[in-house]
């Protein structure tokens, strides 16, 4: 395939502090939490006394999946950080693959190529080579790393290979979306639909019960990467899937890319009116054409993750009824009512992280609009920088408030609805969603500020919300000092319902969120466009 290897050598040379970044960030938290499980729970003994705690909860089975094996260090590792690795590794090859196709093509640097001695189907070849080069070398060091820590070397390949093996998968998808739309971040948009909808079938295939749709897990590559079972028979066979899996999608991607011109998508932009209605002759009309779809998709889907999970707090109820022994100990804590609050505040903690990543999705428009050239001609008008922004930041702040308000009616509805309270249970958990708005708000004034002050490096918020993910789900276990947790906003929203909600927290983050979006909006005003 001609010109295959440059633009290979091309994009490691363009990418290589990104690849860096993102290998040794995922193999140094995958080696250094296996550490940590280690000394925290150095004998067999307190290892299996965890499983029968945690392995059987509905809620942790939603969240993290089956602790198959508690008998080994690995096997609570791949049980407590397996799903959240996948997912990081499946991000990784997705955001390359677009970069390095879709991204390129949106910018008409692909076009440049182009016009070289280059094959047609190169670019997206040297995509898909770089996603999986970092993939296979994240689950080869992951797997090295394990084992040089004593444990198994079948388990440690079997962990490696299965987080690679979400990485083939989501290089697959990330290669299909790429020829479906015209830009970049609807493409990256539909990949991370795709991990959604895997990772939501992951969660309610696992705590459907003995009795429930379980099959729904085997949907999922999140679901695969379980199904392997390191540390706990090592099922490589289950390898084959994510395989094929790939090998489709690489011939689908393939087929399509002959089938549209450069430049297009085979799902065409659909054509406006001649003339624009008078809604969008402000700032805030054309935010809001540029910035609905994204929010209603965002409400809709968190809406349903809040409803499912909503769901599975039945099960934390009917696994007390089977355990006295853990009756009596949460009623000391304070009633059976109480690990039910638990686990949805536990839940609603995780749906706000999943919300920083539309508030960093709809922040970063402004920089899809700047590179892509179609600011510069809206801020030659008399729509003032402050404006243009401050259209697109309203989205990114009150969005915030609308999809988490959307998880607390989807979980208050199904809940109330078990519970015979659906007014009551719908108002709590809303009032619960909403108590993380300020934290999200947060990451809002960092993307907004990067991108007002250091445009290049806008993609570094990114990097922000995986930070405050490891430091929220891993900081305990890796034994971080408190100083480091609380560099997370999330580590300082009340744990609501249950907990009492103070406004000192709450307004602080709004202060600290206040603060970033006016270095934010002073910084654009004194900066080129463009």
């Amino acid at each position: 395939m001609t010109g295959l290897g440059s633009l290979v050598r091309l994009a490691l040379r363009r990418d290589r502090l990104l690849l860096l970044v993102w290998v040794v960030g995922l193999v140094g938290i995958t080696v250094s939490t296996a550490s940590t499980v280690g000394e925290l729970y150095g004998s067999v003994e307190s290892r299996q006394q965890l499983g029968a705690t945690a392995g059987g909860n509905p809620a942790f089975l939603a969240m993290l999946g089956p602790l198959y094996d508690a008998s080994t260090t690995g096997g609570v590792l791949a049980w407590r950080w397996g799903v959240f690795g996948g997912l990081l590794v499946g991000l990784m090859a997705m955001f390359l693959v677009t970069r390095h196709t879709r991204a390129e093509e949106e910018t008409g640097r692909l076009e440049l190529i182009g016009s070289a001695v280059v094959a047609r189907h190169a670019p997206l070849a040297a995509a898909v080579v770089v996603a999986l080069l970092a993939s296979t070398l994240i689950g080869l060091l992951v797997a090295l790393g394990l084992t040089g820590l004593g444990e198994s070397a079948s388990g440690s390949f079997a962990l490696g290979l299965a987080f690679a093996s979400v990485g083939w998968v989501f290089t697959g998808v990330g290669a299909v979306s790429a020829q479906l739309s015209e830009s970049a971040r609807t493409a990256n948009s539909i990949s991370g639909g795709v991990l959604g909808v895997a990772y939501l079938l992951r969660a309610v295939g696992d705590a459907a019960g003995d009795e429930g749709p379980t099959w729904l897990t085997w949907l999922s590559p999140l679901g695969w990467l379980e199904r392997t079972r390191a540390f706990a028979g090592d099922r490589f066979w289950v390898l084959v899937l994510p395989v094929a899996l790939f090998a489709v999608l690489i011939v689908t991607a393939s087929v399509l890319v002959t089938k549209r011109d450069l430049g297009g998508g085979l799902v065409p932009t659909r054509l406006g009116p001649a003339r624009a209605p008078r809604s969008l002759g402000s700032a805030f009309g054309l935010a809001w054409r540029l910035q609905r779809g994204m929010l209603i998709g965002w409400t809709l889907s968190l809406l349903v993750l809040g409803a499912v999970y909503g769901s599975v707090a039945r099960g934390v109820e009917q696994m007390l009824e089977a355990n006295p022994a853990l009756q009596k100990i949460i009623a000391q804590m304070g009633g059976t009512g109480a690990i039910v609050d638990v686990y949805l505040a536990s839940i609603l903690g995780i749906i706000a992280l999943f919300s920083a990543i539309y508030v960093v999705q709809s922040t970063l428009r402004l920089r899809a609009e700047e590179t892509g050239l179609r600011a510069e001609p809206v801020l030659a008008t008399p729509v003032s920088r402050v404006a243009w922004v401050g259209g697109h930041v309203l989205f990114a702040t009150v969005g915030t408030a609308v999809v988490l308000a959307a998880a607390g009616v989807g979980a208050g509805l199904v809940h109330g609805v078990r519970v015979g309270d659906v007014d009551g249970q719908v108002v709590r958990l809303v009032g619960a969603s909403l108590v993380h708005v300020p934290a999200v708000w947060v990451v809002a004034g960092l993307a907004l500020a990067l991108f007002a002050l250091v445009p290049k490096l806008s993609s570094a918020s990114w990097a922000v919300i995986v930070v405050f993910l490891v430091l929220g789900q891993l900081g305990p276990l890796l034994q971080l000092d408190r100083w480091a947790m609380d560099l997370s906003p999330f580590t300082h929203v009340p744990k609501a319902p249950g907990a009492e909600v103070t406004a000192g927290p709450l307004l602080w983050l709004a202060l600290v969120a206040a603060v970033l979006m006016v270095v934010g909006f002073a910084g654009f005003r004194r900066r080129d466009v463009g």
